[in-house]
């Protein structure tokens, strides 16, 4: 099942900007910019006094991938998905 789940991200990955332009879905790519450290420092500081907190939905273990994307797609999570080795 987990191949089939590996199949639709890459193909999510080299189709998603065709499939924006043709369509009206939405995708895009999350581009990676690295922190400077001086806002790591002030993210730390904030973590640490309790200010800043995740909020996690539900946690899955990687066999039930599919199941937290369905659960994703069908806009019923309220935080974040933890998968779990």
């Amino acid at each position: 099942m987990a191949g089939g789940s590996t199949r639709r991200i890459v193909g999510c990955l080299l189709l998603g900007p065709l499939i924006l332009l043709a369509g009206s879905r939405k995708m895009g790519f999350l581009w990676w910019k690295p922190f400077r450290k001086k806002d790591v420092v002030v993210l730390t500081e904030l973590i640490e006094a309790g200010k800043v907190r995740p909020v996690i939905d539900r946690r899955y273990p990687l066999r039930e991938v599919p199941e937290a994307l369905r659960y994703l797609e069908a806009g019923h999570a309220k935080g974040k998905l933890v998968i779990t080795a």
